[in-house]
């Protein structure tokens, strides 16, 4: 049904992102599946969230935890079956819930029957449908470009004697976006989700697509730092952020807009300028390209403030724009900035001007976890050993309670369930990051000005960011204090929510309280 309202569900709405293996085991063999998705949707609701995005549940042979697709249209086993996806589906629309599946369009698995046609010859008609180069005259790879996850960025095809471009794992190769049947079948894949229900994509790696065809060089990186990984000593300058790419883009965005109220999610990592080109011509590409500065920024308030300003402006007219604090491949944020800030930051991600994303277990103050050198599962930290860039700390099971598996599985799980208190044991509680979630977006659903109205920054100092929600005759004020120190600040209005617990005063205090955020009603 067409939406009456003028303002879409994804710009009102509150994103939160399953990791569907570490999210609920229904049937005891240690991994997440699509019924423990659906027997956990209560959560959500009493959470208050609008719309789950599920990271990849494609089959696959699992190299890279599915984001190495070999079916586009079909589930992986491990996870169910398309029945389970469509009764997961319908019982998410049954609570009011919208369903973001992962697309995965830069790169397939070595195992998709694509690549498979495409590298059994020269000649096949599907070879064009990945990117091959001749080697250098010395033999070597076509250029000098690096992996993500460290290595070459091509790998070597004895049979056929040529070169595949793969910029994450060689068993990833990358497909040819330049090739317009392979756009079409990707666009056929798009519809076979947007026909069973699925209500937008985010999708991945999208800085990928279609890298420079004439193979540049990418140029080295002044500033690199071992701690960086190996793949940042160069820049990226020709192997991602391409025209064609942009164009890619674009014809994606045509086929949501062949339905009705589909959101399309962009993850694209670069500059601010680059990540805003994702808007697209005519405000005609991603709905919402990823804005992860609250990921990557230093824990500072003027910094921050000063980021804010400039997002806001950057921004072209009539974009929305949006926030994360934490996805599955980023350190926690209560790992980040600790547990007290983290309340801080929670206030700041659900209080801002756009759509925020949430990552499951942030909401309960999840930490990074400890994974035994024996149970790493993540190829980034096989690979680059020693440089803390493995992502298992941030993706261990979600602990519900605290019986034996803690309610994630009744088997072994594939990671370590994480630690710190459980679901069970936070929810209701006065003191708990759930409690204050639960509240603060309470507030948000509340507050048509926090949902909706302008943003203005009052101040920001290196310690205290205050800003105000305007909308109408209405303004919400929010005050952050980033210290572990009382900050004096003048402020005005009835506090409406604080983050330290326990009794609201009745009048706008002179001062916040050390590692406090408060939203205030000014009229």
């Amino acid at each position: 049904m067409k939406q009456t309202d003028q303002t879409p569900w994804w710009q009102d709405g509150i994103i939160y992102q399953i990791y569907p293996r570490s999210f609920q085991d229904s049937d005891g063999d240690g991994v997440g599946d699509l019924n423990g998705i659906a027997r956990r949707l209560d959560h959500l609701v009493d959470l208050g969230v609008d719309a789950v995005w599920i990271s990849p549940i494609y089959p696959s042979p699992g190299k890279d935890a599915g984001y190495d697709v070999s079916d586009y249209c079909g589930i992986d086993p491990l996870f169910g079956t398309l029945a389970d996806f469509d009764a997961l589906v319908a019982a998410a629309h049954g609570r009011g819930l919208k369903v973001l599946m992962d697309f995965v369009p830069s790169h397939s698995s070595d195992r998709h029957p694509w690549f498979l046609e495409s590298r059994s010859s020269r000649d096949n008609p599907k070879r064009d449908w990945y990117v091959w180069r001749d080697a250098r005259p010395d033999g070597s790879p076509p250029n000098n470009w690096i992996s993500e996850f460290a290595g070459p960025a091509w790998t070597w095809d004895e049979a056929t004697g040529q070169y595949w471009l793969n910029i994450y794992l060689p068993e990833q190769p990358a497909l040819n976006w330049r090739n317009p049947d392979v756009r079409q079948a990707m666009y056929d894949a798009m519809r076979f989700w947007f026909d069973r229900g699925v209500d937008g994509f985010r999708v991945d790696a999208a800085e990928h697509l279609a890298p420079d065809d004439r193979l540049r060089d990418n140029l080295p990186n002044p500033d690199w730092t071992e701690d960086m990984g190996p793949a940042r000593s160069l820049f990226r300058t020709f192997s991602s952020h391409q025209p064609a790419g942009f164009d890619a883009v674009h014809e994606m965005r045509a086929v949501a807009d062949e339905y009705e109220d589909r959101v399309l999610v962009g993850e694209a990592y670069g500059t601010l300028d680059e990540v805003v080109q994702y808007y697209g011509r005519d405000l005609k590409g991603f709905h919402l390209p990823f804005n992860f500065e609250l990921i990557n920024a230093p824990w500072d308030a003027r910094h921050i403030a000063g980021y804010i300003d400039t997002y806001e402006a950057a921004i072209p007219k009539g974009g929305w724009p949006n926030w994360v604090l934490g996805n599955h491949d980023r350190k926690r944020i209560a790992s980040r900035v600790g547990q007290a800030q983290a309340r801080v930051a929670a206030m700041l991600l659900l209080t801002l001007r756009g759509t925020p994303t949430l990552y499951q277990g942030d909401e309960l103050g999840l930490e990074n976890g400890h994974v035994p050198p024996e149970m790493v599962q993540d190829p980034w930290e096989k690979n680059v050993p020693g440089f803390g860039l493995g992502r298992d700390p941030v993706r261990m099971p979600i602990p519900w309670d605290d019986t034996e598996g803690r309610g994630f599985t009744t088997g072994t799980p594939w990671l370590p369930v994480a630690d710190g208190p459980s679901v069970i044991d936070q929810r209701g509680a006065e003191t708990t990051m759930l409690t204050l979630t639960q509240r603060m977006i309470a507030l948000r659903r509340a507050e048509i000005t926090l949902r909706r109205g302008e943003y203005r920054r009052l101040h920001g100092d290196d310690h205290v960011l205050v800003f105000a929600r305007d909308r109408e005759d209405a303004r919400l004020v929010v005050a952050l204090n980033f210290t572990d120190r009382d900050q004096l600040v003048a402020l005005e209005g009835t506090p409406l929510l604080s983050t330290v617990p326990g009794e609201l005063p009745e009048t706008a205090p002179g001062s916040l309280r050390a590692n406090e955020g408060l939203v205030l009603r000014v009229r």
